[in-house]
């Protein structure tokens, strides 16, 4: 008997519980393949979305999460998906292929200068590629003391030397706390901050799912603080920000430990400490955990562009920019930081 033919077709609102039902089920998929981050990446910052999905016999069997980001600074691009490390299809093998066409003739019909596909591993050697991304994953042990005896020696110095502080992790209700700690944060590298409405949203679509962990002082001084998602098996520390006292208190390490911690006592199995790029401190940081990095594959159809887009801080391009945005006043920066990350992402 033939096989039923694959379809590729947009999503629709309808497909919204089947193609989340197929993400919660697929092994490749991730938490940025839910449908919910379609809404937040359209309404927050304004990116079309073009969302695909492939099916056979009206059973979804493979999803392409797209946005297209327009921009006068960085460019047109159509990419899987801006704002989150992972993405890419999903699915069986001739549904990757057929995604990856749509996703293609989609890019060429749409005048996009390239399209970005954030994949795990390669898929396409004859495609140009960013492999400057790292991811950190690592399993959990069952036990919380296993897993304190797993960090290599100094890093676990100094996990116990914030316990020795006497500092105080806390699960916090809502985003202000976290926002202001990563605001001041990312201004003090040079960076524009995401709006504190993007990170409310994120906590109001995923409930349970997205948590703030916040570590303060005894005397409840706020130090640092992460917002992390949960799926499946799996907690992925994914914004963070610090206080500027918060290096010499060993908070930042703290922080890590205690999410790690309550995550071993939820049973959470695996630790997704995110992607950093190569030769900078937090791909260090990661390292010194004894996580082992594992190079992300971001593969490129470049249509009117001769190389990958370099949109990162990293570009000496943009040091002028970092040295002059670090010089602002904060809240001119919170101000005007949305208008810019939005095109960075």
């Amino acid at each position: 008997m033939d096989r039923p033919a694959l379809i590729v077709k947009p999503f629709s609102d309808s497909d919204r519980e089947r193609w989340d039902a197929f993400v919660e089920r697929c092994p490749q998929a991730t938490f940025f393949h839910l449908a919910a981050w379609r809404n937040i990446i359209a309404e927050v910052f304004g990116h079309r979305c073009h969302y695909l999905l492939a099916e056979r016999a009206g059973e979804v069997v493979g999803v392409l999460p797209l946005a297209e980001v327009r921009s006068r600074l960085f460019g047109h691009a159509l990419t899987s998906s801006p704002f989150c490390v992972y993405g890419g299809a999903v699915g069986e093998p001739d549904a990757l292929d057929a995604l990856e066409s749509a996703a293609d003739a989609l890019g060429r019909d749409l005048g996009v200068q390239h399209l970005e596909l954030r994949n795990l591993e390669a898929r396409h050697a004859d495609w140009p590629r960013q492999e400057i991304y790292f991811t950190f994953r690592k399993a959990l042990q069952p036990e919380v003391e296993a897993n304190m005896l797993a960090i290599p020696r100094k890093q676990r110095a100094m996990v116990r030397k914030g316990i020795k502080n006497g500092l105080v992790s806390h699960i916090d209700a809502n985003v202000d706390r976290f926002f202001a700690l990563y605001a001041d944060n990312v201004h003090r590298h040079g960076t524009p901050a995401l709006p504190k409405r993007f990170f409310e949203r994120l906590r109001q679509t995923f409930g349970e799912r997205c948590e703030v962990l916040t570590v303060t002082s005894a005397d409840g001084k706020p130090l640092s603080s992460v917002l992390s998602f949960y799926f499946r098996n799996e907690v992925l520390p994914y914004y963070a920000g610090d206080d500027f006292a918060a290096r010499d208190l060993a908070a930042n390490d703290f922080k890590y430990w205690e999410l790690m911690r309550r995550s071993c006592e939820r049973g959470i199995e695996v630790f997704d400490y995110g992607r950093s790029k190569l030769g900078t401190g937090p791909f260090s940081f990661k390292k010194n955990w004894g996580f082992e990095p594992q190079p992300l594959s971001y593969e490129y159809r470049l249509y009117k562009r001769d190389s990958v887009p370099q949109n990162n801080p990293s570009n000496p391009k943009y040091r002028a920019f970092i040295a002059l945005w670090r010089r602002l006043p904060l809240p001119v920066a919170n101000a005007l930081g949305p208008y810019i990350v939005r095109n960075l992402g």
